[in-house]
């Protein structure tokens, strides 16, 4: 990527809102001939955009029809479920008008009048279906309009906690504002490259790569990414180094062997405007990165034993005052308390409906993979607030944390570090909100007080709780890996689940996420995470599986170890993948419980080939490191 193009000046990086109508769309188009397309962009269920593109002369032809009604096309194949099937696929592309658009510049097609990289204008829009919109981006709006209209009743009708922030009343729903900054974790290759595991795992053991110095391409592009988000307007705060990844080789006076994982992190934002930066963010990524000749992983777990991409969020409810001063609600106005009651609704309505909100988040195989111990990836349904009420801490270990910072009260934020890249944010904050609203149910009672908020947040595993359940404890400070054992954390803080399907069948007896949430957009949802996660199943791991299990081959110059070990192997790799006259392999039953709809079934099973992929492993690698 040329500099001239980044730095161009006749170059339009982004559309206000203000812009979005005719009148100023024709103004621009008419100075800018490098903009060649339009294309219009909404966010499925799974998180997907479109890209509907039209020629802008086309577009300047039928403008009013366009940006006023949008455009019609085939909702069929993209990801809705059961909402837009082949018999009923028509769906309307309505432009959100309300939205920043931008401009998608492709600088590998240089427009030979202008010598300029061709432009396509994305339009931010929603989906509608039969009248009704069911896109990713509309539910995230609505769900926050119903959180906001909640909160102003509540807040109107509890004079005690206004008086707390010296309000008498809240006039407007816009006057609270729900604030978003996620922290976006991706893997950098250079294509075609083995991947040597045994170097990436002692890399980030010996915490050799997190924060160093970026070096080669890698650098450039990581340079060019900040520069370029700086020209969107996205104000990055900073790009470095994760915890994965080896040292760079040099071959034939080029970096080669490149495989590192990169960070980055931008100004935090109201939520719909922040979902779409991130959006916007990873199609930068990916395109610097791409003309580099470098590889992009959004994947939760792209490189197995080692640390996978987390996508962690940070979570504030900001509100206008009458005399235009912005106030954290999060931040306690009380004496040495943690934080305000609609600080503890939030985080507590969170942990105690997390079973609801956690199908949202990791509704993948891949996803499930990036959340096991020792990978700097949270495991288990529970919370840090610090070691004191005035002592700011941070724990690394936790789902979600308190995070302080006793110089800005407005920084006071919740982050949930259960989310990947792909995950769709839209629909799982969507879900965030309605397990808010059943915590602020309890601790914005009038008779209750901050103390007892705290009790209740802290108590311990064998009391019960007004909120929370007993058998089950919900703050810990310490590394709670180090602390507790498998077993201790199982019992501690609850079973995680181990399988898409048993993280998604949570949703079917629950109406919490019905607050946010139409039934229908859930059962879509469900649908959708139960069909990928079979045809993951059964066409990525089964078949990744099967080629393991077949290069575990014999050696020669066996001893009688190597003998017994063998022994042990091909008993592992007879029950994963041997079929018999009288009896099935696990892979072959997970293939014919999937075909007789047994879900349960499938998922008890793909745990066992789990079980036995891991013990097949360890028992390979013994065998294979004791030939010479």
């Amino acid at each position: 990527m040329e500099k001239k193009f980044i730095y161009n000046k006749k170059l339009i990086y982004t559309i206000e809102n203000s812009q979005c109508n005719k009148r100023d769309l024709l103004k621009i188009l008419k100075k800018h001939h490098e903009i060649k397309f339009v294309s219009f962009v909404a966010v499925d269920l799974m998180g997907k955009d479109t890209d509907e593109k039209i020629p802008i002369d086309y577009f300047i032809k039928n403008m009013d029809e366009l940006i006023n009604d949008g455009i019609q096309t085939d909702g069929s194949s993209v990801n809705l479920g059961n909402i837009a099937t082949l018999s009923d696929a028509r769906v309307d592309l309505i432009p959100d008008k309300s939205a920043n658009w931008y401009v998608d510049y492709n600088y590998e097609n240089i427009d030979s009048k202008t010598q300029l990289p061709t432009g396509t204008i994305r339009i931010w829009s929603f989906l509608s279906h039969n009248g009704k919109f069911i896109d990713s981006r509309y539910l995230i709006k609505d769900s926050s309009e119903k959180l906001k209209k909640y909160l102003v009743d509540k807040l109107n009708k509890n004079k005690e906690i206004l008086n707390l922030y010296n309000i008498e009343k809240i006039n407007n729903y816009n006057d609270i504002q729900f604030m978003l900054g996620t922290e976006l974790e991706f893997w950098v290759r250079t294509p075609y490259d083995a991947i040597n595991i045994h170097e990436l795992v002692l890399s980030q053991s010996l915490k050799e790569q997190y924060w160093k110095r970026t070096q080669g391409i890698v650098r450039t592009a990581l340079e060019q990414t900040l520069e370029v988000l700086q020209l969107y307007n996205i104000k990055p705060e900073m790009g470095h180094k994760e915890v994965g990844g080896i040292r760079t080789y040099v071959a034939e006076g080029a970096n080669d062997h490149i495989v590192e994982q990169l960070e980055i992190d931008w100004k935090y934002n109201d939520i719909l405007k922040a979902l779409d930066t991130e959006l916007l963010v990873r199609i930068i990524v990916k395109e610097v990165f791409r003309i580099y000749g470098l590889e992009v992983s959004f994947n939760a777990k792209p490189i197995d034993k080692v640390a996978g991409n987390g996508k962690h969020c940070h979570l504030s409810i900001m509100m206008k005052t009458q005399e235009d001063k912005i106030v954290n609600l999060l931040e306690p106005v009380e004496d040495k308390t943690y934080m305000s009651k609609i600080g503890w609704g939030m985080i507590m309505g969170i942990l105690k409906n997390y079973e609801y909100i956690n199908p949202f988040i990791s509704n993948t195989i891949d996803s499930l993979n990036r959340l096991t111990p020792g990978y700097e990836a949270p495991t288990h349904v529970v919370a840090s607030i610090g070691r004191a009420y005035n002592i700011e801490s941070r724990n690394r270990t936790v789902l979600a944390c308190l995070i302080r910072d006793k110089n800005n009260p407005l920084a006071t934020r919740f982050e949930l570090r259960s989310p990947n890249p792909k995950t769709n944010i839209y629909i799982a904050i969507s879900a965030i909100y309605a397990a808010i609203m059943d915590g602020l149910d309890y601790t914005l009672q009038k008779k209750l007080t901050n103390f007892q908020i705290e009790k209740e947040f802290c108590k311990k595993f064998d009391e019960n709780g007004k909120y929370f359940v007993k058998g089950k404890i919900y703050r810990e400070e310490n590394d709670i890996f180090e602390k507790y054992s498998e077993e201790e954390r199982d019992k501690l803080f609850g079973i995680c689940p181990k399988t898409v399907y048993e993280n998604i069948s949570k949703l079917e007896g629950s109406n919490i996420i019905e607050k946010t949430l139409d039934r229908e957009i859930i059962d879509a949802f469900m649908d959708l995470s139960i069909k990928n996660w079979i045809l993951d199943l059964e066409q990525r791991v089964i078949p990744r599986n099967r080629s393991k299990i077949q290069a575990c081959i014999r050696m020669e110059n066996e001893n009688e170890y190597d003998k017994e070990l063998w022994e042990k192997i091909c008993i592992e790799k007879e029950k994963l993948a041997k079929d018999d006259k009288n009896k099935k392999s696990i892979i072959s039953q997970i293939t014919e419980n999937s075909d007789k709809k047994d879900l349960k079934k499938v998922s008890d099973l793909q745990i066992k080939m789990n079980e036995k992929m891991e013990k097949l492993d360890y028992l390979y690698n013994r065998y294979r490191n004791n030939q010479i």
